[in-house]
């Protein structure tokens, strides 16, 4: 592909955020998101750690809209005729407050949404499926603009789908936590604790520790020895497509999807930074490049070791010998106001005088200092160290440079 080629199709990508909350929205706008999905928890795959309501939906709208991004709306339960009765008062709402486009699965939901909303912009959520091209074609001309591909399509089968339906957005994700079940469709929540997976409310029972037992001694579990704590059998490694990107925009993919709605403010930044700047820099990246963009990923986040998954054809990753592995650096600020190189810092975990600390700005902008100073706002006195959690510090560091508000700061942890 040209130079002018890949500029004529950066300008069509698209990198969408999850938003568990407004703080996370706006975080993940900061550092490149052009879009982020959310949904309420009574219709979109997200009943815990989610704080939008209709009220809430119509705030992050009208903020999304005023930054010039997008916000798309999760309706991708599968629907039981109960959720029926209020779903297209909820429609109505949506069409009102005017979000972006609807993410749905289920082909009733859909047909609900066309007599309410004839004019809404559909895209179909990984929930459904879509793993070929006349799957595609089906519902292209059912409606949908935009199909959010099964994470188990391979590279050549995305290029194929995109030639045989040429005129359907396709989207793919890119980053985040992998189902060990086929694109989400697990029952092991509502086996193990009644709370269904496929209603928003799954319990991760693939990241638990599992035994075995003889039949005659149910009484005696034998541990499947990969470590201490047990044999994650069912733990997926995590999805991360870093390196792919290119090959993906050349088989004609436009959206590129991070997973992570329960994740922090500061994967958040950390994640979208990362990929904004690599969907920027396309035709300007080197290998080493590329090699550095997954190393900081690799190394300044918490996760379950990573995947390509099944983009080459080849099988996913579990991670069997541990839970998560985790990272050498810790997230302890984020920025709340920034004046004459001064930040003002809402303090998580924890920061101490001394540490060596990393200030993430956009575009993957990084300050790296020595802490040797830090001032608490209520009463102006030094501090020695700092404290988050509920009712946490808020301090006052010197920088001497400018730092954006919403930037995160993270410390090197010293074993």
């Amino acid at each position: 592909m040209t130079n002018r080629e890949m500029n004529k199709k950066k300008k069509q990508l698209e990198l969408l955020a999850p938003a568990g909350n407004m703080a996370k929205m706006k975080t993940a706008f900061a550092f490149g998101a052009d879009a982020v999905y959310a949904g309420i928890p009574d219709f979109s795959l997200r009943v815990r750690i989610n704080d939008f309501d209709l009220e809430k939906i119509k705030e992050a709208t009208d903020f999304a809209h005023e930054q010039n991004k997008k916000i798309y709306i999760t309706i991708n339960i599968f629907a039981h005729n109960k959720h029926l009765k209020n779903l297209p008062i909820y429609v109505k709402q949506l069409k009102k407050i005017g979000v972006d486009a609807l993410i749905i699965s289920d082909p009733g939901v859909l047909d609900l949404v066309k007599d309410v909303w004839p004019e809404a912009e559909i895209h179909l959520s990984t929930q459904a499926n879509c793993t070929n091209w006349r799957s595609a074609k089906f519902w292209f001309e059912a409606g949908v603009k935009r199909v959010i591909l099964g994470r188990e399509v391979t590279l050549k089968e995305i290029k194929d789908i995109k030639k045989q339906v040429p005129k359907l957005e396709l989207e793919y994700f890119v980053h985040g936590a992998m189902c060990m079940a086929y694109s989400g469709r697990c029952f092991l929540s509502k086996y193990f604790l009644d709370r269904s997976g496929n209603l928003g409310d799954c319990v991760q029972p693939c990241r638990w520790n599992y035994f075995i037992s003889e039949e005659k001694r149910p009484n005696q579990p034998l541990e499947l020895v990969e470590e201490e704590h047990g044999s994650y059998i069912l733990n997926s490694k995590d999805l991360c497509l870093i390196k792919y990107l290119k090959d993906l925009v050349e088989a004609g993919v436009t959206g590129f999807k991070i997973e992570g709605r329960a994740k922090s403010v500061y994967y958040q930044a950390v994640v979208n930074n990362i990929y904004a700047y690599a969907i920027r820099n396309l035709d300007r990246l080197k290998n080493k490049d590329w090699e550095n963009l997954y190393q900081e990923l690799d190394t300044k986040l918490n996760h379950r070791g990573y995947t390509i998954g099944f983009l080459l054809g080849e099988k996913a990753d579990q991670e069997i010998e541990k839970t998560h592995q985790k990272s050498k650096w810790e997230f302890c600020g984020q920025v709340l106001e920034s004046e004459n190189n001064k930040i003002i810092v809402k303090v998580h975990n924890t920061l101490k005088l001394g540490d060596e600390i990393e200030i993430v700005r956009p575009n993957y902008d990084i300050i790296k200092m020595k802490l040797d100073k830090m001032i608490d706002i209520k009463n102006r006195e030094d501090l020695k160290e700092a404290h988050g959690g509920d009712g946490g510090q808020t301090v006052i560091i010197e920088v001497g440079q400018e730092v954006p508000e919403l930037s995160v700061i993270r410390r090197k942890i010293i074993n």
